[in-house]
């Protein structure tokens, strides 16, 4: 009998999967749960329901520090926020996801991989074209878009099979998580005139909660990359989840997002993302001392091409590869400390310093040791403004002041 991979969540999706992909295709199913570290899940619990509902084999895999290393860090470095919103938590796990698909699907010698992705998502993009890149002979099998059930059709299903649920009646949102974010969708947010209800969020603290005194932090970067925080090494997770913590304490990192998905609709999307929202903040402010006005310039293009790349599931592209160069070379002066101060659901800069800072103060100031050449203002005025002076002398001489008030009016078109 041949075999599939299920990527296993344990939630009504992929446990009503594991029973109709044995039914319909007559196959085997192993289970792979990839924690990216969604601290609200029971893995143990999961692997068990796998298996008692026909899972030949329950798997799972912890591939946070992965996550961190070859997935999050390069997006925080490249600055790639989706249209200057969504750090993108979901559509950075799933490549890492459908890698591991392909792993296991090599190890048991399965013949196929399956998700629980709807027809109208970005999701079953990310994880299908990943799939196809990595291993193009593998079948992909996404059950939620061939079986057409309602969600209580699905129930219905389960009770059937006698399929063990969590309790799916107090489900009011769809919600994804991970390390990086936690994604929430469906239920009254669909109607973008509603204000986000409080228990739409479970990472951050609502404006009555939050503390009434500012709370300062120090971040190390090297290279783009954060090291350390008030001054203690840490590993990313740990300094990521701690983020987490305390800019979610003080309401930091809610996103009301109505984004545009890659299957050609507009969907209102909740985000909270407290360590993403903190980090990609502090980095910004360590590039604009460290980076040259052309380079900076450069890569907020470079940004935005990042993050549609990663949106749109095109991780495992050669333009990626590409891209990655550029921004791994982009950070090799991006050493230093961003002092940040969290309060009342804001992020503010409290200060930067760093060994390669462009800032110089000699230059800069206008007080005492001041050692700018102010003479020299004079001659680069003359050539900065030589070509507009010529244009002026023959294309606008005669002009009267009315008319040089709307030069930037566009003209009436001549009457015939």
């Amino acid at each position: 009998m041949q075999k599939v991979v299920l990527a296993y969540s344990g939630g009504l999706d992929t446990s009503v999967a594991i029973k109709w992909i044995q039914e319909k295709y007559n196959m085997e199913v192993v289970t792979l749960t990839v924690d990216v570290g969604a601290n609200d899940r029971d893995l143990n619990s999961i692997r068990e329901r796998a298996l008692e509902i026909g899972a030949v084999e329950a798997l799972v895999r912890d591939v946070k520090e992965e996550f961190v290393k070859y997935f999050i860090w390069p997006a925080l470095q490249a600055g790639a926020i989706y249209e200057g919103e969504y750090p993108m938590a979901t559509a950075l796990a799933r490549p890492l996801i459908a890698w591991n698909l392909v792993q296991i699907a090599r190890q048991e010698g399965a013949s196929a991989v399956a998700h629980g992705c709807t027809g109208k998502g970005n999701d079953q993009v990310r994880f299908d074209i990943s799939v196809n890149v990595l291993a193009p002979d593998l079948k992909i099998i996404a059950p939620v878009r061939e079986w057409r059930m309602t969600r209580d059709e699905e129930i219905k299903y389960a009770h059937q099979k006698n399929i063990p649920l969590q309790d799916v009646s107090k489900k009011h949102y769809s919600v994804d998580q991970n390390l990086w974010g936690r994604s929430v969708e469906a239920g009254v947010l669909e109607d973008p005139w509603n204000e986000a209800p409080e228990d739409a969020y479970a990472w951050t603290a609502g404006p009555e909660t939050q503390p009434n005194e500012p709370q300062y932090l120090e971040i190390d970067f090297e290279r783009g990359i954060p090291v350390a925080l008030d001054g203690e090494r840490l590993d990313g997770v740990t300094l990521i989840n701690r983020l987490n913590e305390l800019g979610g304490k003080h309401g930091v990192g809610r996103i009301d997002h109505l984004e545009n998905r890659l299957v050609g609709i507009k969907s209102r999307e909740i985000y909270e993302a407290p360590g993403a929202v903190i980090l990609h903040k502090a980095h910004n402010w360590l590039e604009d001392m460290t980076m040259t006005k052309e380079a900076a310039r450069f890569k907020t293009k470079v940004a935005a091409e990042y993050a549609d790349l990663v949106y749109n599931g095109l991780w495992f592209s050669p333009l990626h590869q590409d891209l990655a160069a550029f921004v791994a070379s982009s950070q090799r002066y991006v050493t230093g400390t961003v002092r940040v101060k969290l309060f009342k659901g804001t992020v503010a800069k409290a200060g930067s310093k760093s060994p390669k800072s462009l800032y110089n103060f000699a230059l800069a100031t206008y007080d005492t040791g001041d050692q700018y050449n102010h003479e020299a203002s004079t001659g680069f005025i003359n050539i900065f403004g030589l070509s507009l002076r010529n244009q002026s002398q023959i294309q606008l001489a005669g002009s009267t002041q009315e008319q040089m008030l709307s030069l930037a009016s566009p003209e009436e078109p001549e009457k015939q």
